[in-house]
Parts: C-alpha cells; structure tokens; sequence
C-alpha cells in the first residue's frame, strides 16, 4: 500500500503545470542498498513524449550545484524544453563510480559495473515509469569528477538510451599503475583513455566537457598545461581520431580561473542545459 501511496503521489508531482521537485528511495538489487533519489521537473507538456530526462550524479549536491534555479530560470524565459532531472545520491561513491569492469590500482572502482547495470536495468526504467512515458525525447547524463568519469563511461556503455553526456572535471586520471611505477605511461595506463583506445564500438555519442584552469597544480608530462585539461583534451582528440564524433558534437569549456568545486560547476552548468536540452 505504501508503495502504491508513494507512486501516486509521484505521477502527481509529475502531472503538475507549475513543475516540482520530490525525493524518493529505490531499492537496487545491482547495489544491494537503498538509493535515495532527488527528482526534478519542468511543468508537464500535454504530451509527455516530450519530456526529456537527465540523470545527474552526486544528487545529494544538487542544491550546490543550483540544479533547480537553472531549470527554472532557463525555462520560464522559453529556453529550455520538457525536462525531467533525477539526481542519486552518492553511496559508496569511491567503489560505485569508475570505469565498469576495471578497478584502479588501489582496487577501487570495483562496483562500477554494477552502478552501470542500477542506471540501465533499474534507474532508467523507473524513470520512465514515473514520467508516465514510453521513451523521453531524449536522454543525458553528467556528473562532477569522478561522477563525471562515471557519466562517461555509462554513457558509452548505453548509447542505445543516452544520447548526450555532460563532464564536469572529469577524472580522466583514473589509472590502472601508480605513478611512482616505472612502468607508468598515460597511453596505456588511463584506464578510460585506454579503453577507449582499444574499443570498436561507434555510439554516436554528443559530449560536453568542461576543465578549470585552477583546478590543481599537477602536471606529470612538465608541459605547463595542469593534468585535468591536458586528459580532457586527450579524450577529445582521441573520439575523433577515432571518428565516432559527428561534426559539432564535442563541447569543451575550459575557465581560466575555474576551479575543483560546485561554485565554478554551478556557473557553467545553465550553459551546459541549455546544449543538452535547449528549446
């Protein structure tokens, strides 16, 4: 009875002219926890085919990352179509965002092949049954550091439902050897970049990046380019030597004095909604 109370009360929330906002918990067999979820959403069209979804990381930031007063503000001046946001919270974060099916060297990213499968099996599912819809119009998904890593990695794996993916100071760093390795290079041992090296998939995927120029001060290969900006940029050009990128479909922004936190994500953040879902 609880169950069917809470999803009444959602279509609801989800039915609303005026748009909304609500939590709400879904059980993940994939992750054996319960998954606290923040859900957003503009005013409701006539028809709900034309609402779109984005699922964002890290939900438990999202009033840091000013998620709602975005969407709100884009879409009462007419420029943001039908959006339905769903932000989880972060569990074990540290284990649950990576890249599927390849711990780093410290062991860690071991579930994030069954985060991937909590997105496609049991988030995406529900989100669709909560908007009342049969398919969104379209679908993205970002995320921040290393949930920005997360969102690419997801992204890739599921072309067949994500269409556009948002990164935020991706760690793009995540490595398989220490760096005090001898044997450590970044062609071979970025586990993202390598992976994608080794793929033959082609998903058709649009990306928009973003890196800050304060973010740190680490800089392996001496170029005086700091290590954010020099792996983002070599994500980039690596999609499109590989020529799986449309014409137009990399963004990339980089703020000079941007740095490692919600107050820089959060400025570009409008820019990102209104590329992803702007009307």
């Amino acid at each position: 009875m609880k169950v069917f109370i809470r999803t009444l009360a959602l279509f609801a929330l989800f039915s609303c002219r005026h748009g909304g906002k609500t939590t709400d918990e879904l059980y993940s067999r994939h992750l054996q926890r319960q998954v606290k979820l923040t859900i957003l959403h503009t005013p409701a069209p006539g028809d709900r085919s034309q609402f779109n979804l984005l699922i964002l990381n890290d939900g438990q930031d999202m009033e840091k990352f000013r998620v709602k007063e975005s969407m709100d503000s884009l879409y009462k001046k007419g420029r943001l179509l039908p959006l339905v946001i769903i932000g989880i919270d972060a569990g074990d974060s540290l284990n649950e965002f990576g890249v599927a099916g390849k711990p780093d060297y410290l062991g860690l990213g071991n579930k994030a092949g069954f985060y991937d499968a909590f997105i496609n099996d049991e988030l995406y599912p529900y989100a669709k049954k909560q908007s009342g819809v049969r398919k969104f119009r379209s679908v993205a998904i970002a995320g921040c550091s290393l949930g920005g890593l997360s969102a690419f990695d997801i992204a890739w794996n599921h072309p067949d439902k994500i269409s556009k993916v948002g990164i935020f100071s991706g760690s793009f760093w995540w490595r398989d050897k220490a760096l005090e390795d001898s044997s450590y290079s970044d062609e071979n041992d970025r586990i993202m970049y390598s992976r994608l090296k080794a793929s033959r998939k082609k998903p058709g995927l649009q990306y928009w990046f973003y890196a800050g120029g304060e973010e740190e001060k680490t800089d392996r290969d001496k170029d005086g380019i700091i290590d954010v900006i020099d792996d983002t940029k070599d994500i980039m050009a690596l999609l499109q030597r590989k020529n799986v990128v449309l014409p137009g479909g990399i963004v990339y922004k980089e703020a000079k004095n941007g740095r490692r936190d919600y107050n820089s994500w959060s400025a570009e953040f409008p820019d990102f909604l209104l590329w992803a879902f702007g009307n």
